[in-house]
């Protein structure tokens, strides 16, 4: 039997390399295509095929898709913040660079496209509110336009060149190799600023709740629209556990450093006061499951940022 063979996108990137992992695990040729503007060497298992290349680059992508049966697209710039700062740029990657990878995947008859969305596509939740994949798409950052955008290209035009399309609505993720910057993952930035011994800066009151799901929650739901007949869909990949940013910074003080100052700044335009995952579609159509609870795997990423990243692999 032939070995199948998948393209990922991003995949030196911090959910992109779990992805590859589990891919190789399930006997798959894993190429990677990144431009290591964010992604690390360090992240991607030996035994895939790494096209260093940015993502709307046309040639690299035929390379990468010649023989593929699936790609995952999860190339992008992911800070909501830095997306009004830099819409262009953010544009260009995510929107333009998602019309190449589409165009491409027709050309070289690509069966499947996993589509890797945001939370960012809805607007603001009430109080307690689960978000359903019908809640009112009304992005309120740059980058949320740009991935519902990118979603509804993918969607519309994939049936039409041949493609079986699926988007994933990723909520806030936590894990191993998430990158530190000021502007992304509000547990690594805790984490690191606590570890470097400074206090922590909460926007708004803290009392905004997310929902965090671990990387390898993640990684299963891509494994799972893979391989699903329910083409053609969105689906919101979360826990449906709601946390405030209050409970994570006083659970990782417990943590880390009790002793450690929080201080308030007003609170960002861009950014979702409640967003909490509806899964209840995920698990009747894709059997999504979530599997990892926050207080038990906040460990290992603490254990990862004090090692400066070592044991990546």
């Amino acid at each position: 039997m032939a070995e199948r063979t998948a393209l990922v996108t991003g995949g030196a990137g911090f959910i992109g390399s779990h992805l590859c992992d589990a891919l190789l695990a399930r006997g798959l040729a894993v190429r990677v295509l990144d431009d290591f503007s964010t992604g690390r060497e360090e992240n991607v298992d030996p035994r895939c095929e790494v096209i260093r290349a940015d993502v709307s680059d046309h040639d690299a992508l035929r390379r990468g898709m010649d023989g593929a049966e699936v790609v995952f697209h999860l190339a992008a710039r992911v800070t909501i913040r830095g997306s009004v700062d830099c819409f262009e740029a953010d544009a260009r990657t995510n929107l333009m660079g998602t019309l190449a990878v589409l165009g491409v995947a027709g050309e070289r008859h690509v069966r499947r496209l996993v589509f890797a969305s945001s939370m960012g596509v809805y607007a603001d939740a009430g109080e307690g509110q689960l978000t359903t994949e019908e809640h009112p798409q009304e992005p309120i950052s740059p980058y949320g336009i740009s991935k519902l955008a990118g979603e509804k290209y993918v969607l519309q035009l994939s049936p039409r060149l041949g493609v079986e399309p699926v988007a994933l609505r990723f909520f806030n993720t936590y894990g191993t190799r998430q990158g530190y910057t000021p502007y992304v993952g509000v547990i690594t930035i805790f984490i690191n600023k606590l570890l470097r011994g400074e206090g922590l800066t909460i926007f708004g009151d803290g009392r905004q709740c997310r929902d965090f799901v671990h990387v390898s929650d993640i990684v299963q739901a891509n494994l799972l629209a893979m391989e699903t007949r329910a083409v053609g869909e969105v689906f919101n990949v979360g826990t449906g556990r709601s946390t405030s940013v209050l409970d994570v910074a006083a659970l990782l003080r417990g943590m880390l450093r009790p002793e450690a100052s929080v201080r308030h700044e007003p609170a960002r335009e861009e950014e979702l006061r409640h967003a909490v995952a509806d899964v209840g579609k995920a698990r009747r159509l894709l059997g999504y499951e979530p599997r990892s609870r926050l207080e038990d795997r906040i460990g290992e990423v603490i254990e990862y940022s004090r090692s400066g990243g070592e044991g990546a692999r």
